[in-house]
């Protein structure tokens, strides 16, 4: 069952930025990244913002470095948590754009594609950097929904109840207000198993910008009745 609230473990985990990235490193073909982050915002205010408390951002530490080593994941899915790593944090992008209100699945996608994912006649963006050009279901969390349970090949769903088989690069999907659509979208970016076999799931995406949520978090402070989903990528 989900927890409602999140668990100190995953509270220990989250790094926030709330002001500026000083630097980024990419280190042996993006598997490790060394970067350097202050945080200037703090308060009420910041924090209502971002959809955070202070005990949720404990890891971020002003003038701090922390090291994300993705090395203990094959090089694909490596290459996908640098990805959303480095960009979760990003309001705009030369390549593919940045939708204002809606961003998360256009970041997901990106990360699919720095996974290695290839494009095909449903599932692409176009080359001009406009995001609203990009196709359907590369930004839209219902069309990427009805475009994987077409595809199989590509991934396979699976409920909350299932989240034991859940993977770190897996895809996560919201239905805020359990209406049948789907909400938000992002992707797994930890699986934590607790003494007690409760397993804790946490994702990063865009709008709003997160790395290292609580899927629980999200679904009973965030969106109280949200449903979770998941698309479980094969290796």
């Amino acid at each position: 069952m989900p927890h409602s609230t999140e668990t100190r473990e995953t509270r220990r985990r989250r790094t926030l930025i709330a002001a500026a990235i000083a630097g980024v490193v990419l280190v042996a073909g993006g598997a490790t990244i060394a970067w350097s982050a202050w945080q200037g915002a703090t308060g009420s205010a910041a924090e209502s913002a971002s959809g955070f408390t202070t005990t949720e951002v404990d890891r971020a530490e002003a003038s701090g470095t922390e090291v994300a080593d993705f090395s203990a994941y094959s090089d694909s899915v490596a290459a996908q948590l640098a990805y959303a790593h480095e960009h979760w944090a990003d309001t705009e992008s030369e390549t593919y754009g940045y939708l204002d209100e809606n961003d998360c699945v256009n970041f997901t996608s990106q990360t699919l594609l720095a996974r290695g994912w290839v494009e095909d006649d449903e599932w692409w963006f176009d080359e001009s950097g406009d995001a609203y050009s990009h196709s359907d279901v590369w930004i839209s969390s219902t069309a990427l929904r009805d475009y994987l349970e077409s595809h199989p090949e590509r991934a396979t769903v699976l409920t909350d109840d299932e989240r034991s088989s859940v993977k770190v690069g897996d895809i996560v999907q919201f239905d805020w207000d359990d209406s049948g659509d789907r909400d938000h979208t992002g992707i797994v970016t930890a699986v934590e198993t607790d003494a007690a076999g409760e397993v804790t799931i946490l994702y990063a995406g865009h709008t709003d910008p997160t790395w290292d949520r609580s899927v629980d978090f999200a679904i009973t402070e965030l969106h109280p009745g949200g449903v979770a989903y998941y698309w479980s990528i094969p290796e």
